[in-house]
């Protein structure tokens, strides 16, 4: 009997943790409001204050109609830097690794876990994202972007990190 109470405990923990939605203060402006941003596709999303068109779902993952599903994948920085060369979607090359200033932009002051419009960006994982700029001080490191409270940190280029894509607008765009 103990043991079932302790299965059943841990399991509500887990639902619980998976069921977590995004947290935000009513009395602090957004930083990213829904109408900044503009649908070109189904899966590139303009920003109009920076002119940067994002991918809409974290590099692993697809979008379905009305989320990203599946799992985001982790790279390290070097993985990131070579799948963002060359990379396509929906026939638009120019992709690559945003800098750290792009791609805080992208954060949701206003909210925690995740801390991103979420209107646009669904199941974006709570957790650090690269960027493509290095540590001045260390060449082992670089920037991340943390989307669970909108903060930046360096990590090892070795770690295993998410990765959300960015380009420039075209100029029909």
């Amino acid at each position: 009997m103990r043991i079932k109470t302790i299965v059943l405990l841990l399991s509500g923990l887990c639902f619980s943790a998976g069921t977590m939605a995004q947290t935000c203060l009513a009395n602090i402006p957004p930083t990213t409001p829904t109408n900044e941003f503009i649908e070109l596709t189904t899966q590139q999303i303009k920003h109009q204050r920076t002119g940067l068109v994002w991918m809409r779902c974290a590099i692993g993952q697809t979008w379905d109609g009305n989320t990203c599903e599946g799992d985001a994948e982790q790279l390290t920085w070097q993985q990131a830097l070579q799948v963002a060369h060359g990379y396509e979607l929906e026939s638009t090359l120019g992709w690559r690794v945003p800098n750290i200033k792009e791609l805080a932009t992208l954060t949701e002051r206003q909210c925690v876990r995740p801390s991103i419009n979420t209107s646009f960006f669904p199941d974006t994982p709570e957790d650090d994202f690269w960027t493509s700029t290095p540590s001045v001080s260390d060449p082992q490191r670089a920037w991340v972007v943390a989307f669970f409270n909108s903060s930046n940190s360096l990590k090892d280029k070795d770690r295993f990190v998410f990765v959300r894509l960015v380009r420039d607008a075209l100029p029909n765009e």
